[in-house]
């Protein structure tokens, strides 16, 4: 079954600065792109940290991140002077930066974003080189479709990945990038299966399960026959 991944949708030109480069330059990059923030590299590509616009406008200093999303200042920096010009990038990025692989699944990259709120992620290679930016409207974009087009797939891809039937004598209506699945199936661990499946396909927001099995005194369809 397909299933968008970040490489897919990022963008390979990506802008990025170094610990040394002055505020006053960063906010020009900002301005030029039209970008919120950067990633900071070091001298081999390696991503380190992530400036905005908003670490600039308050010219405060380094900041680490938990893995639950709460930032402490870093012993041993100056306290920079807002505004000024030769602030270097370095003592105003969050870091570490929250990053993605580019075999990661686009909904996964999404649910980062969320979890750490952020609207661009930076995407490393294996040794964690910069080699893309993903944002928001990137990931988007895979979630955009038709009601028609997640039923499809649904039916298409779902349904026999998980039951090894042309349709598993299920009936899928979408509206909305909601899922109600109908139907009667042989065994009751088929169930699940189809949940996750349909789940896994981009576009859908959720999954109402109507399904019954054989145990419950309904009749399921015959192998390789559509309801």
């Amino acid at each position: 079954m397909k299933t968008h991944i970040v490489g897919e949708v990022m963008n390979g030109d990506v802008v990025c600065a170094s610990r040394e480069t002055s505020s006053q330059e960063v906010l020009r990059l900002l301005n030029r792109h039209r970008i919120r923030a950067l990633p900071v590299v070091d001298p081999d590509d390696k991503v380190v940290g992530v400036v905005s616009g908003t670490d600039l406008a308050r010219g405060r200093p380094a900041r680490t991140r938990t893995g639950r999303g709460r930032r402490f200042p870093l012993p041993g920096l100056r306290r920079s002077t807002r505004g000024s010009a030769a602030t270097a990038v370095g003592e105003l990025m969050t870091s570490p930066a929250v990053t993605v692989h580019p075999e990661q699944r686009v909904s996964d990259a999404a649910r980062m974003m969320e979890r750490h709120r952020v609207d661009r992620l930076p995407v490393v290679d294996e040794e964690d080189r910069i080699i893309g930016i993903a944002t928001r409207r990137d990931l988007l974009r895979c979630f955009v479709r038709t009601d028609e087009e997640v039923r499809r797939q649904v039916i298409e891809e779902a349904l026999p990945g998980a039951l090894g039937l042309a349709s598993g004598g299920v009936t899928v209506s979408v509206r909305d990038g909601m899922v109600v699945l109908d139907g009667c199936l042989p065994r009751r661990s088929d169930i699940p299966s189809v949940i996750r499946s349909t789940w896994r396909v981009d576009g859908v927001v959720g999954v109402v399960n109507h399904l019954e099995f054989a145990g419950d005194g309904c009749r399921p369809w015959p192998h390789g026959e559509s309801p």
